[in-house]
């Protein structure tokens, strides 16, 4: 993903995030792009950045964003 990707990603998810989260999910995703450029970003980097992740955003979002993480990890080869 580009930087222009994540800055899209990053602001879509933090639009759909519970009130007072935006800051600790901007650090979560942050840290993951930076292992991600780094080629250091692991399955169980996934495993924990999901549920973390799940915690932080509004119920009612979920779905929509489902769907679109799906889209971008499948274009990363992440299943």
């Amino acid at each position: 993903m580009d930087k222009q990707g994540q800055e899209m990603f990053l602001n879509f998810i933090l639009q759909r995030v519970q009130e007072g989260k935006e800051d600790e999910a901007k650090e979560i995703l942050t840290e993951n792009f930076r292992k991600q450029a780094e080629g250091t970003f692991s399955q169980e980097d996934i495993q924990v950045f999901i549920p973390k992740m799940i915690s932080l955003l509004k119920p009612e979002k979920l779905e929509e964003i489902q769907a679109v993480v799906k889209q971008f990890s499948g274009e990363f080869g992440y299943k």
